[in-house]
């Protein structure tokens, strides 16, 4: 077997300084990003892995996220989840960091969880994940003084200083997904959502009803075209069926998850198209066009908020989301296309 490589092979790969290869991997934050990007490359190709235990006496830091593993929900969306947590530890074990995983039923659960984490073991930041208003995680951690990042807004304190967050743009992707539709040719687009309240869902509806109103949709006509519901497929189709009673001539659906799209798919049995959200391997089993949260990106700026060079408490970022479209004949997907990539949306 041959020597692993070292810092010095890195730095000599890289045409850096062994001090510039440290700072990649302590304090990312001060290397300019085209060095950055150079010397992680160099550590990709290399095969490098720091020695974590040196590491650890050196900077007194774990390089340790924990974050939860979601229990297992109905629904085709719940997947979601999943593919984050997927694409935060691959990306976080090529940055040499460690992701610790726990469970926990419900918030009060988790904060009793990250209580005992905090108090006994290593875990220099927290990744959370589902979050909801009022929520007791970020109040317990924001007393205790313990470093974490939210992959979903803290609804209610968006632009609290206090707070470091990554989201998704849901607003923008359902309004992508609705304006497809029209510009196709559709003018009545119905929207199958959750009930009000929920943040996510709140942001999604009010995508669909800003395309709408834009194209000339409004008042009693525009609160017909919309149901909400849990977000199950059995609940789904109800929904769907109560929606076409109530307007007969709907020409296209935008659906709040890919769970509410494939119940709405099979109640309309391709008759009108309908677009997705989540863009899952069962949306696309099915031809749906739908909106890619862009996971791998959502994690990256997680694990860069939640890295050791401890970038400016209050910086967020909204990821903006791509249509993934797709053209469904015989139950097969035609044709794929994927809408530009745009920019993320940074607040320093």
């Amino acid at each position: 077997m041959g020597q692993l490589p070292t810092v010095n092979d890195v730095a000599v790969a890289a045409g850096v300084s062994r001090q510039t290869v440290s700072n990649v991997l302590n304090s990312p934050g001060i290397v300019r990003p085209a060095t950055r990007e150079r010397v992680r490359a160099v550590i990709e190709t290399l095969g490098y892995r720091p020695h974590a235990s040196a590491r650890r006496l050196r900077t007194r830091r774990s390089a340790t996220l924990a974050v939860r593993i979601d229990p297992m929900v109905n629904g085709i969306s719940g997947s979601v989840l999943d593919s984050f947590l997927h694409a935060l530890t691959q990306q976080a074990e090529r940055l040499g960091l460690r992701v610790v995983l726990y469970t926990a039923t419900d918030p009060d659960d988790e904060t009793r969880v990250i209580r005992r984490l905090v108090g006994g073991s290593d875990v220099d930041a927290f990744v959370l994940t589902s979050t909801v208003r009022g929520d007791p995680r970020t109040a317990w951690l924001l007393e205790a003084g313990q470093p974490f990042v939210t992959f979903g807004r803290p609804w209610g304190s968006e632009h609290d200083d206090r707070y470091r967050w990554v989201d998704v743009d849901g607003r923008w992707g359902v309004r992508l997904a609705t304006e497809h539709l029209l510009g196709g040719g559709t003018a009545r687009v119905g929207f199958v959502g959750w009930p009000e309240g929920s943040g996510s869902g709140d942001e999604r509806r009010a995508g669909w009803r800003e395309a709408m109103v834009a194209a000339g949709t409004t008042g009693d006509d525009l609160e017909a075209l919309g149901v909400a519901c849990a977000d199950d497929l059995a609940a789904g189709a109800a929904a769907v069926r109560a929606l076409l009673r109530r307007v007969p001539d709907i020409d296209g659906v935008v659906a709040a998850s890919d769970t509410l799209a494939v119940a709405a798919h099979a109640v309309v049995a391709g008759r009108i198209p309908v677009v997705g959200f989540d863009n899952t391997s069962v949306a696309a089993s099915f031809g749906l066009s739908s909106v890619d949260q862009r996971l791998s990106t959502v994690a990256s700026h997680v694990l860069r908020l939640a890295g050791p060079a401890g970038t400016p408490a209050g910086t967020h970022v909204l990821v903006k989301p791509r249509l993934v479209v797709r053209a469904v004949g015989e139950g097969a997907v035609l044709r794929a296309a994927i809408s530009p990539r745009p920019a993320e949306t940074i607040r320093p």
